[in-house]
């Protein structure tokens, strides 16, 4: 079986105003890169629209409708001082979700063995009410709910190797025993949230923090020693990634020290759970990643391993 890649044109129109760091050129970069002959065997799709309904299962209904009400129609909206709209932020946020849905259904269809959403906005800090950090909604926390209505599956772990502390995906999940958030990132650094001493209702939830300046022996170390360990004892029959790349040597927004093959490392070792505990099953997203060079050749060095995964 093959690799989904899922992206849309509309994706690239979602835009927050000159000089933002979460930008078009950042999709643009990565696909760009994977034209290369190495991902010739991908499955490539355009991710389909959500149903708006979907959105409410993480989301409250009165936020979803706020979003799309003040969807402006030129120009930019903002939502908080980092977040803004456009007249095609609304498409856009429905094509990112509808990717990772889709990509659910193919993987638990057993129809490609994993997926990879190359979609924007991203979502990890997006609150049931709140678009913050960049997110509209939270893409993959409504991709577990999905999974879950459509499905009948139970026990659903999202793993975020952004260089930030996905708040709103821990929000979301810390109070159900049956969903599981793992998270290595930089503090201090935005949110300011994820400590280590915040383990969900049934030590469900698992952070490991990162200093600034550290690189690939403590980001390993933290995957070897607590979050595989965690996530095989949790045994999900769906795993969630938000692959986040923001963490790269190169980017701007952050200052820890890793390298392009520290992704592809810690995407075989998830790899690796997720043959064991869930016959394979991995849909990724795309959260962070700023320098546009590093953002390419990380996603690069990851979806080549979903490829051979």
């Amino acid at each position: 079986m093959t690799t989904l890649l899922y992206s849309h044109p509309v994706c690239q129109q979602h835009d927050m105003g000159a000089y933002h760091p979460e930008c078009p050129d950042r999709l643009r970069a990565i696909l760009v890169a994977l034209e290369e002959d190495a991902f010739d065997a991908l499955e490539r799709r355009e991710a389909p629209l959500a149903d708006p309904v979907w959105l409410e299962r993480n989301h409250a209904a009165g936020y979803v409708e706020a979003i799309f009400e003040n969807m402006p129609s030129s120009g930019t909206v903002q939502l908080d001082p980092d977040t803004a709209m456009s007249p095609q932020s609304g498409e856009a946020a429905l094509r990112a979700v509808g990717g990772l849905c889709d990509g659910v259904d193919q993987v638990i269809g057993g129809k490609v063995s994993n997926a990879f959403c190359a979609v924007r906005p991203p979502g990890h800090h997006a609150e049931s009410s709140q678009a913050m950090g960049f997110c509209l909604f939270n893409n993959v926390a409504v991709a577990a709910q999905y999974a879950r209505a459509e499905h009948g599956l139970e026990r659903i772990a999202v793993v975020d190797f952004d260089v930030h502390h996905g708040n709103g995906t821990q929000h979301a999940f810390e109070a159900d025993a049956n969903l599981f958030y793992a998270s290595s990132h930089q503090s201090p650094c935005y949110p300011g949230t994820g400590r280590e001493s915040e383990t969900g209702v049934a030590n469900n939830i698992v952070n490991q923090i990162l200093a600034p300046g550290e690189g690939s022996v403590p980001f390993r170390k933290a995957y070897e020693n607590v979050i595989l360990p965690e996530l095989e004892k949790f045994k999900p029959e769906l795993l969630l990634i938000s692959a986040g790349f923001d963490a790269h040597d190169r980017d701007p927004l952050a200052q820890l020290c890793l390298q392009d093959d520290d992704f592809a490392w810690v995407t075989r070792q998830l790899l690796g759970v997720a043959d064991q505990c869930c016959e394979g099953r991995v849909v990724s997203t795309l959260e962070g990643g700023y320098d546009l060079d590093a953002l390419a050749n990380s996603v690069s060095a990851h979806v080549g391993e979903l490829m051979r995964g």
